[in-house]
């Protein structure tokens, strides 16, 4: 006789895919309100050795391009670990919802934002950063036994 492949039980009450999709939004959005925080902290640091004369002033734009990553980094990894599934989309979200939001608070505060002026690298180290979290926040398969 051949032994039939256990089914997997779901634990806890099954949710319905609208309100999947609404935790999912949610997990994204807190991942991406902790990339902000993150950013804004790693750049008010770049701030201070800049100076404090630490740090030479033309390192201005990549200490900008750094912290984008690891606050995409920081919030990738934390809605990561939440979710559990499709870990670089997830990541790459957060990313994407981290550049949005400085692309918003740009245009809010010096009432212009571009794209072309530097926002394109903003966009790419935003979307490196949640991939990043998306590749090293992934738990590894369990390898089946034989």
């Amino acid at each position: 006789m051949t032994k039939k492949p256990r089914e997997k039980r779901r634990e806890g009450k099954p949710e319905e895919t609208g309100g999947l999709w609404i935790t999912v939004m949610g997990q994204l959005l807190l991942g991406g309100a902790a990339a902000v925080l993150a950013a804004v902290l790693a750049l008010l640091i770049c701030s201070l050795l800049i100076s404090a004369g630490a740090v030479p002033e033309r390192f201005m734009e990549r200490a900008v391009l750094a912290a984008c990553v690891l606050g995409a980094l920081t919030g990738g990894l934390l809605a990561v670990r939440r979710i559990g599934r499709s870990t670089l989309l997830v990541g790459a979200g957060v990313g994407a919802i981290l550049f949005l939001l400085l692309l918003l608070a740009g245009t809010l505060l010096f009432e212009e934002a571009s794209i072309s002026n530097g926002g394109g690298m903003m966009l790419l180290s935003c979307l490196c950063g949640g991939a990043m979290a998306g590749i090293l926040g992934s738990r590894p398969k369990k390898k089946r036994k034989r």
